[in-house]
């Protein structure tokens, strides 16, 4: 017997649900909704091409939906799965010419294909959001900051400080009418958190620690532990052994409920680097060795 085919309104109820899980309690947290409501919902498995005919405020619901699962899969380290899901949102987009819905994907994947060690499929993810109109300007200050990101992996470091730059005066435009529902999440500590994660890919310690330290710092949705994650590895990578032994003891007593893959792979690289690193003082490497046995298995 074929299921029935599930609402807008009921799409729209589990994204809701999935983005306060997401927001309150992380990614890993958030995962076992994510299989019930792809068992529960038959479309966000079959082929996008097969619901054409349906209506179009249904396509954009689900469109959503597999875009906010593609997140919370990408921050639960699934990787290969998050793309898959991210392509179904773009195909179901598309279909409905949900453009908003599109380019957040988009966004998302280019942020998801620069983590993977992808930064030219990240840049052209990031290039496709732009059209012939003018994006709003925290929209337009997220494409920079994602072809930011891409550019700093590749090596290209004036144009990354550039593109960063930038981002950071569009997002000082402020808000517009024009903005999406999504970009609630896009305010300054997101952007304070990018900048200095771009000055640390540089290696630009002393500008990269501020900046981290002013997102990690800051109340937000959980996946921002990612923020302190990177701020420990900018300052492992500056030597600053007494800071860096100061954060593992306020982030260690918590780490097994960090519910962010993404930030716990961050903290383990770094916590791995720290204790085999000679020229750390011994207290250092003690305290990179309880993190590494406090984050999750």
């Amino acid at each position: 017997m074929t299921p029935p085919a599930v609402s807008a309104a009921v799409a729209l109820a589990a994204v809701r649900r999935l983005v306060a899980l997401d927001t309150e309690r992380g990614a890993s947290a958030a995962l076992p909704a994510v299989r019930e409501t792809v068992r529960r919902v038959p479309e966000l498995s079959a082929a996008p091409g097969a619901l054409r005919d349906g209506d179009a405020d249904r396509l954009a619901a689900l469109a959503e939906l597999s875009g906010v699962i593609g997140w919370i899969l990408f921050d639960a380290g699934r990787y290969r799965p998050a793309h898959r899901m991210n392509a179904r949102a773009l195909a179901l987009a598309r279909l409905c010419g949900d453009r908003w819905t599109a380019r957040l994907v988009l966004l998302n994947d280019s942020m998801l294909t620069t983590h993977t060690g992808h930064p030219r499929a990240a840049l052209l993810s990031a290039d496709r959001v732009c059209g012939p109109r003018p994006l709003p300007a925290r929209v337009a200050a997220l494409v920079l900051v994602r072809r930011a990101h891409a550019t700093a992996l590749l090596g290209a470091r004036t144009e990354a400080l550039e593109l960063i730059a930038r981002a950071r005066s569009r997002f000082l435009d402020g808000v517009s009418r024009r903005d999406p529902h999504w970009a609630w999440w896009i305010d300054e500590a997101e952007l304070l958190g990018h900048h200095g994660w771009v000055q640390a890919r540089l290696r630009r310690w002393d500008r990269a620690i501020p900046l981290l330290h002013q997102a990690a710092t800051a109340p937000g949705p959980a996946y921002r532990h990612l923020f302190t994650a990177e701020l420990l590895s900018a300052l492992a990578g500056a030597g600053a052994w007494r800071e860096a032994e100061d954060l593992i003891a306020q982030v260690a007593p918590r780490a097994a409920g960090i519910g962010s893959v993404r930030t716990t792979e961050t903290l383990g690289r770094t916590a791995a680097g720290l204790r085999g690193c000679a020229g750390a003082p011994g207290g250092v490497r003690d305290a990179a060795d309880f993190l590494l046995e406090s984050l999750p298995a």
